[in-house]
């Protein structure tokens, strides 16, 4: 971090409600090459479809020309390149791809506002922050419920969130901490950049296109504003029991201790978010009785209580070795069969390449899935997804010709240094 920008956190955290005058002032040349060597090399071509090695050419002198143009305000934000990614539910998410330049500034801007928004942020949020993730996220739901008198959870997802943040609210937010023209202009730039689809440039009057650096901490400040702080200073000192909020990005869980709190919640929730000209939506959202308290009551009457899904894991009441209570959580239905496929699709476009670069593949495949998957009660849906990619492995083998058919036997594969991989670990012993 830059001597600056490390003034800057400092003078954030030392006081949670000053104003930032000057920033802009902070984006040198020096500073925008430490911002580079930070930059995801591997993210894909904007509209100019110049890529990360191009850009690297002549880097000193980009870099030089890019700050005065910063410096004197002439810099302009292009479009961004739409992309399509489809969701498990059949819909696309929309994705904005930046120009290799607009994601280096963009990645600079992001790097102010997260010094002078971390420190007023609440310990409920998780998403794209620094030392926080979606595994401290879990861990946190596991406490809530397991440690603290929950009986009622209400899990949420707020409807295209990224395409509806409201410019208006999200300038009124940004002043909040920031008074910087300069910047603030700059910020404006992306917000009225325009959207490049097939050629044709759309204009946008809302929404904050996701893709680019500054969108995450764009969206933190919004949610932060919109729904952490009014949970924490309006909804949790009006319910009679415990009540707290766990929120990752957009998608959110609360948990409370009496029934009557979450009908009150769930009633005063839409009111909040239409002021800020967002909404839930309804097929994913729902309250159920959940916990320990509600097991016991539920058991009492012959049921079982209903299990939720979230960030990527179903999380069902159940009992622990010892016989007590405990949460399990298992790899949502979904996101297994959506494992299961791509591994297939992947196997079956590239049949043709070597044994070794196949197994290479698959293992970085399947070590992505088991860190993000590897948590207590999880070990053997990994050793399904496990067996799973050994038996398509094997069955594309096959296809390659009759030889290959002989070569491919249960028997003589498992005999063999590139027919291995990597079994499941449990990755996140503390989740």
């Amino acid at each position: 971090m830059s001597t600056q920008l490390a003034r800057i956190a400092a003078k954030a955290r030392a006081d949670t409600r000053v104003c930032f005058t000057s920033l802009a002032h902070v984006m040198t040349e020096e500073f925008l090459a430490e911002t580079w060597t930070k930059l995801n090399r591997k993210g894909a071509a904007g509209v100019d479809r110049e890529t990360i090695e191009t850009y690297a050419l002549n880097l000193d002198e980009r870099l030089r020309d890019l700050q005065q143009r910063l410096k004197q305000g002439r810099y302009r934000a292009p479009p961004v390149r739409a992309v399509e990614i489809p969701k498990s539910n059949g819909k696309v998410r929309m994705l904005g791809i930046p120009t290799v330049e607009d994601r280096l500034v963009q990645a600079a801007v992001a790097r102010l506002l997260n010094a002078v928004f971390e420190p007023v942020f609440l310990d409920c949020s998780y998403g794209f922050r620094p030392g926080k993730s979606a595994h401290h996220a879990l861990k946190t739901l596991r406490e809530q419920i397991v440690c603290k008198p929950v009986m009622q959870v209400y899990e949420a997802d707020i409807r295209a969130f990224f395409d509806r943040v409201s410019h208006t609210w999200l300038r009124r937010m940004l002043r909040q901490r920031v008074a910087d023209k300069t910047l603030l202009r700059l910020i404006d730039k992306w917000l009225q950049a325009g959207v490049m689809r097939e050629g044709l440039v759309s204009e946008r009057g809302e929404g904050v296109p996701q893709g680019g650096p500054v969108s995450p901490i764009l969206s933190n400040i919004y949610l932060h504003y919109a729904l952490d702080l009014w949970f924490e200073k309006k909804v949790k000192p009006a319910m009679r029991g415990h009540a707290a909020i766990i929120r990752f990005a957009d998608d959110f869980v609360a948990c409370f201790q009496y029934a009557s709190d979450v009908k009150r919640f769930e009633t005063v929730l839409p009111r909040r978010l239409e002021k800020f000209e967002i909404a839930i939506a309804p097929e994913k959202t729902r309250r159920l009785l959940f916990g320990r308290f509600a097991a016991e009551r539920l058991a009492a009457l012959g049921r079982k209580p209903q299990e939720f899904v979230f960030l990527g894991f179903r999380h069902i009441c159940g009992l622990g070795q010892d016989g007590r209570f405990a949460l399990i959580r298992l790899p949502a239905n979904d996101r297994l069969r959506r494992f299961r496929a791509s591994a297939k699709l992947w196997l079956r476009q590239h049949n043709h390449w070597k044994v070794r670069d196949q197994q290479q593949k698959l293992s970085q495949m399947l070590q992505g899935f088991y860190a993000y998957y590897g948590i207590t009660h999880c070990t053997g849906k990994l050793a399904g997804v496990h067996h799973y990619v050994v038996y398509m492995w094997r069955k594309t083998l096959l296809r390659r010709s009759q030889r290959a058919k002989r070569k491919a036997h249960w028997s003589i594969l498992k005999k063999k240094s590139w027919f291995v991989l990597p079994t499941p670990l449990r990755v996140h012993n503390w989740v």
